[in-house]
């Protein structure tokens, strides 16, 4: 947590409760436990001294601390004066994938700074996944990534249960002018190939463990995505996410 962020969340499937409230003095208390904890037991701050903090979809700056309680920090004099960092001019695409790496994708996604990621059924992915709690906890994953990478902006995330759908209907249109791919260990090009010769694509589809099956990889493609591997290993869905978001870094 390299910052504290102030207001209630925006962007994601379902709102949460404000993790903070400000009132018309500008004076914010900080409820939220983890939050409170993460002040008094890491970063060790004393009344009188400044926290880093940012407003959703708001500015970066600092605010002096007035009061540390065991349930709460009240912040005063506010100062939200610099940019967040810019997004990545990347969407993922991404195969449900079993809900403790979901939640570890989506911190993750957030703080390198993803600026879409669509969330879609696949063969590969279980039926009970979305039926999982985790998917009710998306914007507290959102904030824990937002808070690690020092950002205000959450990505925009769309669930989308039926892929056949969201393949011919609606990704057509998000790869409308941009360069897409779809990662496959088995395919024959080469994602440093395919860069090199035009440039980092802004669309990847990514699969859960196990990939995409050949079926999904050819509609895929049927849509204007080319099929790219990332080398000879075979990884982990983590590990590619993480090895690929970081060449837009």
């Amino acid at each position: 947590m390299n910052i504290v962020l102030l207001d209630q969340m925006a962007g994601t499937q379902d709102s949460k409760k404000s993790h903070s409230r400000q009132d018309a003095t500008d004076t914010v208390f900080i409820t939220e436990l983890a939050q409170v904890r993460h002040i008094q037991q890491v970063l060790k701050l004393k009344v009188g001294e400044r926290l880093k903090v940012g407003q959703v979809n708001g500015a970066l700056g600092s605010a002096q601390i007035a009061q540390i309680l065991t349930d709460k920090v009240v912040l005063t004099d506010i100062e939200l004066d610099s940019k967040p960092p810019t997004k990545l001019d990347l969407k993922i695409v991404l195969a449900l994938p079993r809900p403790k790496v979901l939640r570890r994708l989506i911190m993750d996604m957030t703080a390198i700074g993803v600026s879409d990621i669509v969330l879609v059924n696949s063969y590969r992915s279980d039926k009970s996944y979305w039926q999982s709690p985790m998917l009710k906890r998306l914007d507290e994953f959102v904030i824990a990534g937002l808070q690690q990478g020092v950002d205000t902006v959450p990505p925009t995330i769309h669930l989308k249960q039926r892929f056949k759908p969201f393949v011919e209907d609606e990704l057509p249109q998000m790869i409308a002018g941009k360069r897409a791919a779809v990662m496959h260990p088995y395919a024959i090009a080469s994602f440093s190939e395919f860069t090199n010769d035009g440039g980092l694509p802004q669309l990847l589809c990514i699969g859960a463990e196990g990939g995409w099956i050949d079926y999904e990889v050819q509609l895929f493609q049927a849509q204007g995505c080319q099929a790219l591997n990332l080398g000879d290993r075979i990884l982990r869905t983590e590990a590619v996410v993480n090895a690929l978001c970081g060449r837009y870094l």
